[in-house]
């Protein structure tokens, strides 16, 4: 099978040019998934589209906690990206599901359990802003969604300073983001990333910084065997890089 996977990977080396529904360009060039890897599209694909369009928009997903954190701590840094916002995506179903309701009763209204699992939502903002960056939450809206709902996730995100707007694109196309892009143009701003880590700290001490302002831990313990692994690296001259950490699926709020 390797003759043909290569006669079709051959094409996948350079950014695929693809177009929405409503005709905007959109340029697919991926990487590892982001459980185990930095989960980012290539900076080739970033690079190529910021020459091509007004607006560029990554998408960095599997939670913030990681896709964010490594798209800025790794891609950013070694690509030279410079963010002007932040989009933090968030459904209620999501929030529900944090605050302890069963999957099935996701799509019953429960303003409580939202409220309940916003803590989990706040955690998100809070990090994102720790990179010094402006910060918009995007509600992605689903059918079963109750405008209470909606509205104590406005009214949190407004005690939080920061704006929120419902994103109804799966069913209106480009006028369900009108909200939200407007926010997003308000909140543009030319800022430094803050990273985690400065790029001399050793390998454990970058992992801890992870870990503590990210994941909230106390500290870090690392295994003899870990130790020595570290200490392998860091005399390799590795040191200098910065950290992929692999996660579960499951956010901070998780035990």
């Amino acid at each position: 099978a390797a003759g043909a996977m290569t006669a079709l990977l051959k094409d996948a080396l350079d950014p695929n040019l693809v177009q929405t529904l409503e005709n905007n360009p959109a340029i697919i060039h991926g990487g590892p998934f982001a459980n185990i890897a930095h989960g980012c599209n290539s900076a080739i694909a970033t690079k190529l589209s910021l020459k091509l369009a007004d607006y560029v928009i990554t998408e960095a997903g599997f939670g913030a906690d990681l896709g964010a954190e490594k798209f800025l701590d790794i891609k950013c840094r070694a690509a030279g990206l410079h963010p002007a916002a932040v989009v933090l995506v968030a459904t209620v179903r999501a929030l529900k599901s944090h605050g302890g309701v069963a999957k099935p009763d996701l799509s019953k209204p429960n303003a409580e359990a939202v409220k309940a699992g916003a803590v989990n939502l706040a955690r998100h903002i809070e990090n994102l802003q720790g990179f010094g960056l402006p910060v918009c939450v995007g509600i992605n809206a689903f059918p079963t969604d109750s405008p209470e709902e909606h509205q104590y996730l406005r009214d949190l995100c407004a005690r939080l300073g920061v704006p929120c707007a419902l994103s109804e694109v799966f069913a209106k196309g480009g006028a369900g983001g009108l909200e939200l892009a407007e926010d997003v143009l308000g909140i543009l701003e030319k800022r430094p990333v803050r990273f985690t880590y400065p790029d001399d700290a050793p390998v454990a001490d970058k992992v801890r910084a992870v870990c503590k302002n990210i994941y909230g831990a106390a500290d870090v313990a690392f295994s003899a065997a870990a130790k020595k692994q570290l200490a392998e690296l860091d005399a390799g001259g590795f040191g200098r890089l910065p950290v992929c950490i692999a996660k579960t699926q499951y956010s901070f709020s998780d035990d």
